[in-house]
């Protein structure tokens, strides 16, 4: 909904109870408002009772009606839902379809589920926090720039060849925990510049020290949790994109994964 309308739907006390937030990838790295009404439980006496909430239902019914696609008719039968529901019932990851790709780091947020993640991101639950973890790591990135899609020079994000594909390594209770606390870091380091915006926050020229510093432990614990025993760090990104791309042909090849605890 537009920013005009958000005070007459909080001045209805039956409408005001479904307004959530809506971020799409813009609202999630710029910090901007954005609102949509979540009618998914909501009683027929709620939708009837409220001026703001009939009005909108209509609305949205006949605006489907009208449509000349056959799924859209269809789903003026269900005029109070998303047409696409993927609601994470837990802590969920929220992912940006691009981002620019002067990142040191991919920016991505949790969100409890109160939170209405737009198709401009992609969504994954994560209620222990170890896709945050490894999404903001200098690994996952590396990973990112060479299978991603591009719109001109911005990194595209895809689900099925970024995400799926990462070749993340199969760790201990004790190595993902201290994974999940080293990501803690890096949102500690966030929390003490609560007016800026990820966009800037993860500016290369504008990053703050001490969250470029809680990254840089995130890192050493990713690392250690792909390669426990190796003595030589990754010095570049090639370097990683070697070594993620040596193991991903292992993975798919069915090869003992612990030749990539070694240097070699």
């Amino acid at each position: 909904m537009t920013v005009e309308e958000i005070d007459d739907v909080r001045s209805d006390p039956i409408a005001r109870k479904y307004l959530r937030p809506f971020p799409g990838a813009r609202e999630l790295l710029h910090n901007l408002d954005r609102w949509c009404l979540w009618l998914a439980d909501a009683p027929p006496e709620d939708v009837l009772n409220s001026p703001i909430l009939r009005e909108r239902v209509r609305n949205v019914r006949e605006f489907r009606s009208r449509s000349t696609a056959a799924s859209t008719r269809e789903a003026a039968n269900t005029p109070t839902l998303f047409r696409q529901i993927a609601q994470p019932s837990t802590r969920f990851l929220c992912i940006p379809q691009h981002v620019s790709e002067r990142r040191s780091y991919f920016p991505v947020l949790s969100y409890e589920p109160e939170v209405v993640a737009s198709n401009a991101n992609f969504i994954a639950d994560d209620p222990d926090g170890v896709a945050f973890a490894y999404l903001s790591s200098a690994m996952f990135i590396a990973w990112f720039r060479l299978v991603g899609g591009r719109i001109k020079s911005d990194l595209r994000f895809n689900k099925l060849l970024v995400y799926n594909t990462f070749p993340a390594p199969t760790t201990t209770s004790d190595v993902r925990e201290r994974i999940i606390n080293a990501a803690g870091e890096v949102l500690a380091a966030r929390s003490v510049f609560p007016d800026s915006s990820l966009a800037t926050l993860y500016d290369p020229d504008a990053m703050p020290p001490a969250i470029a510093r809680a990254h840089k432990r995130l890192d050493a614990a990713v690392d250690k949790a792909f390669a426990p025993r190796r003595r030589e760090a990754f010095g570049s990104v090639v370097a990683r994109q070697e070594f993620l791309f040596a193991r991903y042909l292992a993975m798919t090849k069915g090869m003992d994964m612990s030749l990539f605890d070694e240097d070699s």
